[in-house]
């Protein structure tokens, strides 16, 4: 079950941009970091793999990325990270299916296990991921809601929802994205309300993961708008 990877390098996501992710972006290495399989210098946009056995995500060069490209490649050790993001549609959840999911928060990530098939809730908070286990029963009315929630790949990729301050956001993304916005969360919090700032990083992640809206969907307010009283239960404090 893939687990918080570690604070330094939740600290690189949280300063690093989603645009930087795109398979065309090459870019030189930046002389502070390498891949975490071979040693080989990283330039800033490159791609993510999952140490599936020790729920970790590492950095990988493009000759890496390229060896580990079929699930197949990598066995039960590694598992390359997708690129797609898909937005869903804001009527996957209503106030009691998300409460029937046990989820205390309104930003939280969810991951199915390939091995158990055990669906893994997971909310950034300002001391890193904090987790829980939903039940298969809640999760199969999940799924019956939307198609593409049952396609989600196993382990590498997350139904990420955002219900944080109003917003109504779903999408499917690669599992990095969330340790990014866990990075995010961990990195701008302040005090036990999590101030103004880190609202504005959270709207500028999900901003960053597509500028236009869904087709047919409402403008609505930006997703993450920052105000100065956060309701406490938008995330997890520290209290």
């Amino acid at each position: 079950m893939p687990a918080p990877i570690a604070t330094p390098r939740l600290r690189r996501l949280a300063h690093r941009p989603a645009r930087l992710r795109g398979p065309g972006a090459d870019g030189a290495p930046s002389g502070h970091q390498g891949c975490d399989l071979c040693s080989e210098p990283l330039p800033e946009a490159h791609r993510h793999l999952l140490d599936v056995r020790a729920g970790a995500v590492c950095c990988a060069c493009r000759a890496c990325s390229l060896l580990f490209d079929r699930k197949e490649a990598g066995g039960a050790h590694y598992r390359l990270l997708p690129l797609r993001r898909t937005r869903l549609g804001e009527d996957g959840f209503d106030d009691a299916l998300w409460a029937s999911l046990g989820v205390p928060v309104g930003l939280a990530f969810f991951t199915r296990d390939g091995e158990g098939g055990e669906i893994t809730a997971g909310y950034p908070s300002p001391l890193g991921l904090l987790r829980s286990t939903v039940e298969a029963e809640r999760w199969r009315a999940v799924r019956a809601r939307d198609p593409a929630v049952a396609a989600m790949a196993d382990d590498v990729e997350a139904l990420l929802v955002n219900l944080a301050n109003g917003a109504r956001e779903r999408w499917i993304v690669p599992l990095d994205d969330c340790y990014r916005l866990a990075a995010v969360v961990r990195t701008h919090w302040k005090g036990l309300g999590g101030g103004p700032e880190v609202w504005r990083h959270i709207g500028d992640f999900f901003r960053g993961l597509c500028p236009d809206p869904p087709a047919g969907s409402s403008p609505g307010p930006p997703a993450g708008s920052p105000r100065t009283d956060p309701n406490p239960t938008d995330l997890p404090s520290t209290a």
